[in-house]
């Protein structure tokens, strides 16, 4: 938009578009090894404690021998999109202009596969630099239906998982997410009304429901990303399509008796499935 050695001055081309000439000239900073490597330890500490917030994560890091500060990591963990997990009024980060849906889960018995969904985003550490990670499950199978990566905490990703998972397997009676803002957002929401499709939102005390996809979450990190270590995002990509496959396949559930998301889903006999 702003041509540097133009006849036009870049301060006429800024005054003209109504740009702050700083924003011109800035170049953004890559984040330092130091402060990735601080990202991962309050992931990983996070899984094991979700329900800890920055102040004990801090005490946990100083055990460990990193000098870091509580306001630091509360800086981080909003970055990376986490926050601590117990009941309170405010589960997620929502927007106030986005309109807020009813929960409609309670007391009903999640028995058969397309009945509800739901979805969640994570952060995902690489060796250099990090993204988010959005999956939506079934709740009733457990399976992953479909996910997408992304660098930052927008809306788009989101819907792109979700018009996969509809374009592949159908619609839910009920869609189930906590109150972030890319879940409260029109565009997302409009994908689901659009295909009739009842829009379930966890309020204060429903902390529990989360419980599924933090467990998916702590299966994805331990057993394939913290191990492999990804160097970028198309390795991430690569392997996280590798290891959902296996989720959904292979992976023995013990909730299910032995059985895999998929068979459960597909409400296939254990011996098909294992042929």
């Amino acid at each position: 938009m702003i041509e540097k050695g133009a006849a036009l001055p870049v301060k006429r081309q800024c005054e003209i578009l109504q740009l702050s000439r700083s924003s011109v000239y800035y170049r953004p900073v890559p984040i330092s090894p130091k402060e990735l490597e601080r990202m991962r330890l309050i992931d990983e500490i996070h899984l094991a404690r979700p329900y800890w917030g920055s102040r004990n994560i801090r005490n946990e890091l100083w055990a460990k021998g990193y000098r870091i500060g509580r306001g630091q990591v509360r800086r981080l963990m909003c970055k990376m999109g986490i926050m601590a997990l117990y009941v309170k009024p405010r589960l997620s980060i929502p927007n106030i202009s986005h309109r807020k849906y009813p929960y409609l889960l309670r007391g009903v018995v999640i028995d058969r596969p397309n009945q509800a969904w739901a979805a969640d985003i994570t952060y995902i550490p690489m060796a250099k630099g990090f993204c988010y990670l959005v999956a939506i499950m079934d709740w009733a199978s457990r399976m992953v239906l479909a996910w997408r990566l992304s660098n930052t905490l927008d809306s788009v990703f989101c819907i792109d998982a979700l018009q996969e998972a509809i374009d592949r397997y159908g619609c839910p009676e009920i869609f189930n997410t906590d109150q972030g803002c890319q879940f409260t957002a029109e565009a997302f929401t409009d994908v689901l009304r659009a295909n009739n499709i009842a829009i379930s939102m966890d309020g204060k005390g429903r902390w529990q429901d989360n419980v599924f996809i933090e467990r998916l979450w702590r299966s994805v990190k331990y057993e394939d990303v913290y191990l492999r270590a990804y160097g970028n995002a198309s390795e991430l990509r690569t392997g996280l399509n590798k290891y959902f496959k296996f989720y959904n396949e292979q992976r023995w559930h013990h909730y299910f008796d032995k059985k895999t998301p998929a068979m459960v889903y597909f409400n296939l006999p254990y011996r098909q499935a294992a042929a």
